[in-house]
């Protein structure tokens, strides 16, 4: 095999605890005594000895969040080495907190530090009719978070103005932010695809909220292989 082909498609040399590589996959370096909570079958490469429990402790809180409708089917990855992960092709967001907590979609998480509090909380000012559910998952702490988006997602500054989002979009906000619902009535929301451009969430305050480019159609729960 050339070496040209190990040039630009060959592992990234960065070394810290959590990275990208390329859009679509996260790179993950494990270490013992440092677990990381992960998308069930989001694994797709690693390397060195890294096992995986697909029924940690934690499953009893997963089991609770299905009946939010916020399900996180998680898995725990403990060992040495490099793992890789993806979910179907999504772009993949990387990110550490210091000490910050992240109210997170569910569906958008792709695995964080096991050492990170989080659990299943209420949306405030958010309602069953608004399609984006009552609940997200928030993480706290210090540590590093994997977050998946259906294409190139934008970051909004909230301390620049007001900021109103489609809570079919919406990935992630900055946990303290001030959220007020908005409804707005328009023709156009009677066509096309819905009513859900009729229903938005503002935020202000000091944060920053994540958008990705697709509404999030919120298929029933399914299981992965």
């Amino acid at each position: 095999m050339q070496s040209p082909l190990l040039q630009h498609y060959g592992q990234t040399q960065i070394r810290d605890r959590m990275s990208t590589h390329g859009y679509k996959m996260a790179k993950v370096m494990m270490a013992p005594g440092q677990d990381l909570m992960a998308r069930a079958g989001s694994m797709v490469a690693y390397e060195g000895l890294i096992d995986f429990n697909p029924n940690p402790p934690q499953m009893g809180q997963m089991a609770r969040s299905w009946a939010t409708g916020e399900g996180v089917p998680l898995m725990v990855a403990t060992g040495q080495g490099e793992l890789y992960l993806a979910d179907y092709g999504k772009d993949v967001v990387v990110l550490q907190l210091a000490g910050e907590a992240l109210s997170v979609n569910g569906k958008n998480i792709l695995a964080f530090d096991a050492s990170l509090q989080w659990g299943i909380e209420r949306v405030k000012g958010v309602s069953m009719l608004s399609g984006m559910g009552m609940f997200n998952v928030v993480l706290r702490g210090h540590g590093w978070v994997a977050l998946t988006s259906k294409g190139t997602p934008v970051v909004l500054d909230t301390r620049e103005a007001p900021t109103f989002v489609d809570t079919d979009a919406l990935v992630a906000f900055t946990e303290g932010l001030s959220v007020q619902p908005r409804r707005t009535a328009r023709l156009g929301g009677l066509f096309g695809r819905g009513s859900g451009e009729a229903f938005q969430l503002g935020f202000s305050g000091q944060g920053f909220v994540m958008v990705q480019p697709s509404e999030d159609e919120r298929p029933n729960f399914s299981a992965r292989g």
